[in-house]
């Protein structure tokens, strides 16, 4: 649901360089006479790192990077950062490989009420997406896609301009704050890889937010793969 007091607009902006000849929509709503003095508005910020920085680049395999420790979340992949009382709804993310073997690895982190120390740290970025094992691995990963969580587009995974598209909902289980939070996940073991990743967090909260980022070109929105230091395994 998207509630509203007073009035909503929603558009569609052309970035193309061709004109669209036309467009249709159909956009249901529903009036009520009141709404709680408490109600929350949805929220929702894309972000990208084309490519992310890497923190390492002395490494063949994810396995050397092992020891690389990052308690603190420094440098890791941002999702979203709000402020305000609310409850965190999930995310979309969409990873293009610029390095071989496993884009995944990294921690998710969650901040709440606390800046300076998350309060949940993952087991790895396949954990959090409900995909664990790589997904299936170099030879077995497969598209998946339930209620709340899937990988439903999967393309020459663990290899250069590999791609996954993934998503994670927290209907079931929403993390919710009071003064702050800050959703973020690693990339790679400490941030070690520099893959690249689009994402879009969702989630409701009081008014007001905070700025949005500001997005990047649609140039920079296609998905290409970069030339980076460290190409890791090319595994058969």
């Amino acid at each position: 649901p998207m509630p509203y007091r007073k009035s909503a607009r929603m558009t569609i902006t052309n970035e193309g360089s061709l004109p669209v000849g036309s467009f249709y929509s159909n956009v249901d709503f529903q009036i009520v006479q009141t709404l709680p003095d408490d109600v929350l508005y949805l929220h929702a910020s894309y972000n990208q790192a084309t490519p992310n920085a890497p923190t390492d680049n002395n490494w063949k395999t994810n396995g050397d990077a092992n020891r690389l420790k990052n308690p603190a979340g420094q440098q890791n992949y941002v999702f979203a950062e709000a402020r305000g009382d609310g409850h965190l709804m999930g995310v979309t993310l969409g990873i293009l490989q610029n390095q071989n073997d496993w884009a995944g690895e990294g921690d998710d982190m969650l901040y709440i009420d606390d800046e300076n120390q998350p309060i949940i740290i993952g087991t790895g970025s396949e954990d959090y997406l409900c995909g664990a094992w790589n997904f299936g691995g170099l030879s077995g990963a497969t598209a998946f896609a339930h209620l709340y969580h899937g990988a439903p587009y999967i393309l020459g995974q663990e290899r250069v301009g590999g791609r996954y598209v993934c998503y994670r909902w927290h209907a079931d289980n929403p993390v919710t704050f009071t003064k702050y939070m800050k959703h973020t996940m690693e990339h790679g073991h400490g941030n070690h890889r520099a893959d690249n990743f689009y994402s879009c967090c969702y989630w409701y909260q009081t008014e007001p937010h905070l700025r949005f980022p500001v997005m990047a070109q649609v140039a920079k929105r296609i998905p290409a793969v970069y030339a980076v230091e460290t190409q890791g395994p090319l595994k058969p």
